[in-house]
């Protein structure tokens, strides 16, 4: 049998602090910072860097179901500050989330991912209960 497709987003030592700070432009930076802390807040543990940009928070095995090959560990939740917009993971996949996702408010909808403008833009209340139903996943061969 073919070796597994490994998932090619890996936990890094990178510090998140600096990649928070080098976000750019400054709005994006200091939602980025702010979302640190919600997420902080809500999981009660510390962010990892994912790859090059994605500042995660626990980890979980996932297996595709269009690709059983296709299977790695990803991040339960997190995001990113881009620069068009920020991304935020892990809140829409599980049927609660999704459910609740309608009531965040202004955003749209990637694969995988939610992109948020700005704070300024959601429901900060509705994001917390989106991060902690995330956060509440186990390993989930279904994903």
């Amino acid at each position: 049998m073919g070796a597994m497709a490994e998932n090619k987003t890996q936990p890094t030592d990178a510090s998140v602090e600096d990649f928070l700070d080098a976000a750019t432009p400054a709005r994006r930076r200091d939602d980025g910072k702010a979302l640190a802390e919600i997420f902080r807040d809500v999981t009660g543990t510390e962010p990892v860097m994912w790859g090059p940009s994605i500042v995660g928070y626990g980890s979980y095995r996932y297996v595709s179901p269009a690709n059983p090959r296709n299977q790695g560990n990803w991040p339960k939740t997190g995001f990113s500050p881009r620069k068009a917009q920020l991304s935020i993971y892990g809140i829409k996949d599980l049927p609660e989330g999704a459910a609740l996702l309608p009531s965040l408010g202004r955003y749209t909808e990637g694969a995988g991912c939610v992109y948020v403008k700005k704070l300024d833009d959601i429901d900060l209340d509705v994001l917390r209960r989106l991060i902690a139903i995330a956060w509440s996943r186990g390993d989930d061969p279904a994903r």
